[in-house]
């Protein structure tokens, strides 16, 4: 802990200089390999748990901040067995992360990626393509499927299942703004889209092609309520709901002559056990 606190008072200092100033201190690129590699190792989080809710680390999120100001431009090459090989231009802070089998992490081979600076707990799968971007925290047992997303600083618990094409976004700036989280057991269908700072709360199923933003109301119908992002709060999914992909009727004169509708997500029942058995995660997966 004492060098978690170091750490952070010195990025800290740091965070108010500019791309030049950080560039002349050869020690600013020292202090930040050290913070990169709590992020890698899971020990500091751009958000964690706090009683009943979630607290954001601003200062992490202000660290990656200052590596993205530090690095320069840098051409990497992989190379592919007989097809040449493969280029990509990145700041040089932030490369791809490296595994080994010591972690404990499959990522099965065709093309999936991990940003340097986001955490995969022993026993995350990764299946070909995905990606994980820098600050992403992702717990154990959890599945990111085919074509899935892990954005920025995003939080994602333990047996967690993204789906095939589930983008979970990501967000630097503000430096207070909440990232996406969802907790443990949560399963998330293919093609859906967790923006905007939503919270997804454990055991929570979220339907094939669900979008969850600050913008879009989700209305509860087992309780009779609506629920919403606020000036003081994100989007909540209460722990156990079951989210579907529906519609509302848009009002007025126009609307009503063309049986114009919008699209709304819809609770329309909370998990048990036979959305339990419909849900699980096969075991030989992992």
């Amino acid at each position: 802990m004492e060098q978690h606190q170091q750490v952070r008072e010195q990025i800290l200092a740091y965070s108010s200089l500019n791309a030049d100033q950080l560039k002349a201190d050869p020690e600013v690129r020292v202090v930040f390999g050290r913070f990169k590699e709590l992020l890698n190792k899971g020990s500091i989080r751009a958000a964690e748990p706090s009683g009943s809710g979630w607290t954001v680390n601003q200062w992490v999120k202000q660290g990656i901040l200052v590596g993205m100001r530090l690095g320069v431009l840098h051409e990497s090459h992989v190379e592919l067995a007989g097809t040449g090989s493969f280029s990509f231009i990145d700041k040089d802070t932030y490369p791809l992360r490296q595994f080994t089998a010591a972690d404990n992490v499959r990522i099965v081979p065709g093309g999936s990626s991990v940003r340097d600076g986001a955490y995969l707990a022993p026993s995350v799968v990764m299946m070909p393509p995905a990606y994980v971007n820098v600050g992403a925290w992702v717990d154990e047992g959890t599945m990111i499927d085919s074509h899935a997303l892990v954005g920025s600083c995003a939080q994602v618990g333990k047996k967690v299942h993204l789906s095939a094409a589930v983008q979970v976004g990501g967000v630097l700036e503000p430096i207070g703004a909440m990232p996406v989280i969802i907790e443990d057991e949560v399963m998330v269908g293919g093609n859906c889209g967790i923006y905007e700072g939503t919270i997804v709360r454990k055991r929570a199923v979220i339907g094939t092609g669900v979008i969850l933003n600050g913008s879009t109301p989700v209305y509860d119908l087992v309780n009779g309520t609506i629920l919403r992002k606020t000036s003081e709060s994100p989007l909540v999914i209460p722990e156990g709901a079951v989210v579907v992909a529906g519609s509302r009727q848009v009002k007025g004169d126009f609307a009503n002559e063309h049986g114009l509708s919008i699209y709304t997500p819809i609770i329309v029942k909370y998990r048990d056990d036979r959305t339990d058995s419909a849900t699980a995660l096969e075991s030989a997966l992992r």
